[in-house]
């Protein structure tokens, strides 16, 4: 699910410090990739930027689903057939993305990859698919048929075409270890934004802390409010250019893997959290279930807040964030 980055980073003036902000943009994992980290100069600065880019591509070879030669690819090659060894940084990751799925009840779900792509968001929609159709498309989607064994550290798929997709977390996944990374190598301050999933640490060279400013969904050129990122993530889901309406209902592109309908009511989420990992998979659950169901979720997890705007511009935020203080 193709996240939209909806978040703009606001940096402070650079005067006179022994240090300096480097930043570069890529396209990475078919999205924008950009890396910020504070270095003594640009020499340095590259040197951890070309670590982070190393990292990208490394766990790009583990966890992607479009590569053939991934251990995930084999993992869907093989479902209904066997279970397939994959390294123990794979398993891991697929074993918390299931107590994901487990916390959302299904909402969020890596064996989405399963679904018939019936629906379209570029225009080519002429009417809704049918209702046979719809419950057809999600037929081999559920991560309770994704099987592991800790021992071995397989993963079976217990229905032939399913697939695994771990879009929804491993961007997320990979900003994390860029951090952890470029950290063990000296690099005290840096923020990552791996299309949208962003981890921020240390801070900038006046000793301010990084800020991104969260923009308005319904007014892309307004940001309503800003926050502070100190050694921790943000990750907004959004569905406010990519939708189709019919009979005057509203439906995203974000669809709900249990029921194969597109999540309704909702046009964006943010999660923020001190993984980034967990912002990422908890946007798209939290964007599925809605804004009471989301938010009273949220509420009951230590350490997260979210906000969530609705179809109609409306702005809801967890119990730990006060909008007002925050507003522009």
């Amino acid at each position: 699910m193709k996240k939209i980055l909806s978040l703009v980073f606001l940096f402070a003036a650079f005067s006179s410090f022994a240090q300096i902000i480097h930043k570069r943009k890529l396209s990475m994992l078919g999205s924008p990739f950009e890396m910020t980290v504070v270095a003594k100069d640009t020499t340095e600065a590259n040197i951890y930027i070309n670590m982070a880019v190393g990292e990208v591509r490394r766990i790009e070879n583990e966890i992607s689903d479009w590569i053939p030669t991934t251990p995930i690819s084999e993992v869907s090659r093989n479902a209904g057939i066997k279970p397939v060894k994959v390294p123990v940084e794979v398993f891991d990751l697929v074993e918390r993305a299931i107590k994901i799925s487990e916390i959302t009840s299904g909402a969020f779900d890596i064996s989405y990859a399963s679904m018939d792509k019936i629906w379209k968001f570029d225009g080519s929609m002429k009417e809704m698919p049918t209702p046979e159709a719809i419950k057809k498309s999600v037929e081999k989607i559920g991560y309770k048929n994704i099987i592991l064994d800790k021992k071995e550290h397989t993963i079976f798929l217990k229905m032939e075409g399913m697939k695994l997709g771990l879009g929804g977390i491993g961007q997320g996944y990979i900003a994390d270890k860029i951090h952890v990374l470029l950290m063990s190598k000296g690099c005290n301050s840096g923020l990552v934004n791996v299309s949208g999933d962003i981890f921020a640490w240390g801070t900038q060279p006046n000793g301010k802390p990084w800020t991104v400013g969260i923009v308005n969904p319904l007014n892309k050129n307004k940001i309503f409010a800003t926050f502070p990122l100190e050694n921790s993530a943000v990750e907004t889901s959004g569905s406010y250019e990519k939708f189709v309406i019919f009979d005057g209902k509203r439906y995203s592109h974000i669809i709900d893997p249990r029921t194969g309908y597109p999540a309704m009511g909702v046009v964006s989420v943010s999660v923020f959290a001190k993984q980034t990992e967990i912002a990422d998979a908890l946007a798209t659950g939290i964007f599925v279930l809605g804004v009471d169901v989301g938010l009273d979720l949220v509420n009951q997890l230590k350490g997260i807040e979210c906000i969530i705007v609705d179809d109609k511009g409306k702005i809801f935020a967890s119990k730990g964030i006060d909008i007002k203080k925050y507003s522009k």
